[in-house]
């Protein structure tokens, strides 16, 4: 899903957090950079975005496709997503403290290599086939997805001028957004079965029969996710012997955010702007992880879930090309604004997509994503405004609450299986509200509290 960001008081996070968004926000903290872009290394660290896109997205197709062998409810369904984005809010801070023990090139070898380990445990998992195996490799993924990103990201602000580390990242962006897209129509492809059987079905079976099912099923992760999992382990073999340019430090800099780290509480727009990510984190990986059996329904789509899956890649689709637009509407408009009328838009997409059916329903949903691209970096910078040295501990408290995309689902699921899913958005939708309130009102800075 659209995560990018680092973690708490390290001084390239910093830089990244700043950096990152650059075209929304006038922060000023410097990076390391070079006269001219370093086009090879740049083009190295961009497959990294491409590749954590591609993984996060995969889950959207987990979801379906575990929820079918497994005999899943919706709640349980959700624990898919809870046990990736849940890695986000333990290992962010710890992640941050490798790259201050061996340093950020290495850790991002790491990261590759823990992501690679964690995409080979799917072989075992779907052999047995097991649930909870399925839910470990998952967060062994997202642990090193979450190292990853807050080593890889500090790179490309140092690959060039400084003047131009926000169209780099920019670039980056792009193709995490492409990995995004691509990954349900693979993800349909080479995982979900043409013809899957009905749970009903499943249930009549002899045990031993039902046994054999699941275990066929399952086995459809096998191959794609040991692609994955060599791809992995190569590409982090590359960058462990590629020579990427090393990053200044700014020890005074961080030195000062961690002798204030105590009072970064005290300021309301960076608490709000946490609640903020907690809550767009959970309306985005909530649509995404009901899509597909969301489309597939009768009353919407009326098609089989891997023809739906397909559809996903529209919603995520949407977010990279809102990526694009905003970067253009941004230059113009100030964030407050382009953030509260995004979210404005897709609440109402959202409660359209509830009390409608049909093509009309399934169009108002999969929009959503156009709206949702500018939101993340939005929130994240006016949160950001004004902390000065804080900046970094700021980063990683906007950081962990990305934890969202590991709650909200699931509370949805557990009102899915109540009223039923297309009622379920119901708090998505209040969530795009309290971005509202956020954009116009609680993002103004005020002085800290003593």
């Amino acid at each position: 899903m659209n995560l990018r960001q680092s973690t708490t008081s390290h001084a390239g996070m910093i830089r990244l957090s700043t950096s990152e968004f650059m075209s929304t926000t006038k922060a000023n903290i410097p990076v390391a950079g070079e006269q001219s872009t370093n086009k090879a290394a740049l083009i190295t660290v961009t497959t990294l975005f491409f590749m954590w896109g591609l993984l996060t997205c995969l889950n959207d197709i987990l979801v379906p496709h575990l929820k079918s062998i497994f005999d899943l409810n919706y709640a349980e369904a959700m624990l898919i997503q809870f046990a990736f984005f849940s890695a986000y809010f333990f290992f962010s801070i710890p992640s941050g403290k490798v790259i201050n023990w061996i340093g950020y090139k290495k850790t991002m070898v790491a990261g590759l290599f823990t992501m690679g380990l964690g995409a080979f445990l799917f072989i075992p998992a779907a052999s047995v086939p097991s649930f909870p195996l399925f839910l470990v490799a998952l967060l062994v993924l997202a642990t090193g997805i979450t190292s990853l990103q807050v080593s890889a990201n500090p790179y490309v602000a140092v690959l060039g001028p400084a003047a131009t580390a926000s169209s780099r990242l920019n670039l980056t962006q792009a193709f995490n957004s492409l990995g995004t897209t691509i990954a349900p129509f693979l993800g349909s492809l080479f995982i979900l079965s043409s013809s899957p059987k009905g749970m009903d079905e499943v249930r009549q079976m002899a045990p031993l029969a039902r046994q054999a099912y699941r275990l066929q099923e399952a086995s459809s992760v096998k191959l794609p996710y040991l692609g994955l999992s060599l791809a992995l382990f190569a590409l982090g073999i590359v960058i462990a012997k590629f020579k990427l340019p090393a990053i200044r430090e700014a020890e005074a800099h961080g030195a000062a955010g961690s002798r204030a780290a105590k009072s970064v509480w005290k300021y309301r727009h960076l608490v709000l702007g946490a609640v903020g990510i907690f809550v767009y984190v959970g309306a985005e990986v909530s649509i995404g992880g009901f899509l597909a059996n969301y489309i597939s329904q009768p009353a919407i789509g009326n098609m089989s879930v891997r023809v739906a899956a397909r559809y996903v890649s529209l919603y995520w689709g949407g977010a990279m090309v809102g990526r694009f637009i905003g970067a253009e509407i941004l230059q113009k408009v100030t964030t407050g604004k382009v953030l509260g009328t995004a979210a404005i838009i897709a609440s109402s997409l959202v409660c359209t997509s509830m009390l409608t059916s049909g093509h009309v329903a399934m169009a108002a949903i999969l929009l959503v994503g156009l709206f949702n691209s500018v939101m993340f970096p939005s929130i994240f910078t006016l949160g950001l405004a004004e902390l000065g040295p804080l900046t970094g501990e700021g980063s990683g408290v906007l950081v962990m609450a990305i934890v969202g995309g590991a709650v909200i689902p699931v509370l949805e699921g557990v009102l899915a299986d109540r009223v039923g899913i297309q009622h379920a958005f119901l708090p998505v939708a209040l969530c795009y509200l309290y971005i509202v309130y956020y954009a116009f009102r609680g993002s103004r800075p005020r002085p800290a509290t003593s």
